[in-house]
């Protein structure tokens, strides 16, 4: 009878048993490899929210050329982030330009971001 029962449980494993060594010696146990390094979901949704409120803020602060650059820049309509030459390039004027638009577009939208 307890032969049956050693084979009920043999196929077990437990987060304490031992899988392997690692190269500085020390054990490496089950639990070491399952552990969880993404976000927590309230974290995830706490990013998608400042996300949404940054989006929020840039149409509402944000005109014209400085919209244009702040979109070409990151991203954020496409995907594609875009180097300052690129938007000058793009847009007809210079990078020195593009520089100054992009620097005062994102400090209102910090200011927005701070006061709200």
């Amino acid at each position: 009878m307890s032969i049956r029962t050693g084979k009920k449980y043999a196929g077990d494993v437990y987060l304490q048993d031992v899988i392997g060594v690692d190269r500085e010696g020390n054990e490496v146990h089950v639990e070491d490899k399952i552990a969880c390094d993404t976000d927590g979901v309230d974290e995830q949704v706490d990013i998608k929210m400042q996300i949404k409120r940054l989006y929020e803020v840039i149409r509402k602060v944000l005109r014209g050329r400085e919209k244009t650059v702040i979109e070409l820049r990151y991203g954020l309509s496409d995907g594609d982030e875009m180097t300052q030459r690129e938007i000058a390039s793009r847009l007809g004027i210079s990078r020195s330009y593009v520089s100054r638009i992009e620097k005062k577009a994102l400090k209102k939208i910090n200011k927005e971001m701070i006061e709200t």
